[in-house]
């Protein structure tokens, strides 16, 4: 069994399943009690009652410092379930205020030697700040997933296995459909539509945040904005959003499209069908929708499946790192008045306040 910490007793840490509108288990505590290869030994939370509450709820030992947990219980994996940003202001908009708790936190665990990292989303409010975190993680040999959850979704990798199989074809293009913020919400359609397609290097992104004219002063952006993006793949793929709809992704092929609908609930698949004069038409093939698993589990047991085996995991330092770069491009691009901005960014000091 591998020995599970959990910093931030709040929602994502222990008590979401409360709301009873996720997969269960959905936080990180529920899942590594139903897991057979993690166990749940302590939590770290600011708060006395949090910590009270977690103690009944999950029987686990309690710390108010997250460092005297790990020197005392040793964890094999910790997971950082703060907030992003905190401390948190009302509104951060002093162009200095820049909290960071989860690259606070990830830097300090890997450099306390914890063999694996499980940050929410997203892993810094920076790129100067990723790269703080991509610097600890390699030389501490820690393997390191995020909350962006779609990656570790069955439901996804079944579109993701179909697409690599050729079913569509050679892939031409990919549509996300749903408006949503940067930071919090951006950060996951941004990396689904990089899985769904086998993680090649995005070359360039642009943007722009809303409303229209809004302005970044100062390197900061004291809340986090709404936003689209276009994406430009290495590979000749090139991505969109569409600010409408409830979380779609369309991966069009030269010979088919794949539709995961409705948050990955149901998939649409579509190939060439009869033949009407000089046109083939796409035609419905039936796809069968999968058991929908616990996404946390499935991200929480990969971490161990990597250990195991001495590989990656799925959502590595590497590609976290890259899908963050292009989350915060699309607000340097807004910046420069939506043009294509190429990636590595030289600006790594753009800051975006998020919860």
């Amino acid at each position: 069994m591998h020995k599970v910490a959990i910093i931030g007793l709040g929602r994502m840490g222990s008590t979401i399943d409360d709301e009873a509108h996720f997969a269960v288990p959905y936080s990180v505590a529920a899942a590594t009690k139903a897991s057979d290869v993690l166990e749940l030994v302590a939590g770290a939370d600011l708060l006395p009652e949090k910590r009270e509450d977690f103690n009944k709820r999950w029987g686990a030992a309690v710390y108010e410092d997250y460092r005297q947990m790990i020197d005392e219980e040793k964890p094999d994996l910790v997971a950082i379930c703060t907030a992003a940003c905190l401390p948190k202001p009302a509104n951060s908009v002093d162009s200095g205020d820049r909290p960071d708790s989860h690259a606070d936190l990830s830097v300090a665990v890997a450099d306390m030697g914890v063999p694996m990292i499980f940050c929410e989303k997203a892993m810094a409010s920076s790129m100067a700040r990723a790269d703080d975190i991509r610097d600890a993680v390699k030389r501490n040999n820690t393997l390191f997933n995020t909350g962006v959850l779609r990656r570790f979704d069955n439901r996804y990798a079944v579109v993701k296995e179909a697409i690599a199989e050729g079913r569509i074809g050679e892939v031409k293009s990919v549509v996300h459909f749903a408006g949503s913020s940067l930071m919090h919400g951006h950060i996951h359609s941004i990396d689904t539509v990089s899985y769904l397609i086998g993680d090649p290097a995005i070359e360039a992104v642009r943007g722009e945040l809303l409303p229209r004219d809004f302005k970044i002063e100062g390197n900061h952006i004291p809340a986090d904005p709404q936003a689209t993006y276009q994406l430009r793949f290495a590979n000749g793929v090139e991505a969109w959003t569409i600010p409408g709809g409830y979380w779609e992704f369309e991966v069009i092929g030269s010979e088919g499209t794949i539709r995961a609908q409705d948050n990955g609930a149901r998939v649409s698949l579509r190939q060439p069908g009869a033949q009407h004069g000089r046109r083939q038409l796409w035609e419905e093939v039936p796809f069968p929708d999968p058991e929908h698993l616990s996404t946390t589990m499935t991200c929480l047991e990969d971490l161990v499946r990597a250990r195991e085996s001495g590989g990656q995991t799925l959502g590595h330092i590497d590609v976290t790192h890259h899908i963050t770069e292009a989350t915060i491009a699309v607000a340097e691009s807004h910046r420069r008045g939506g043009a294509w901005v190429e990636l590595p960014m030289a600006e790594r000091d753009l800051y975006v306040f998020h919860v």
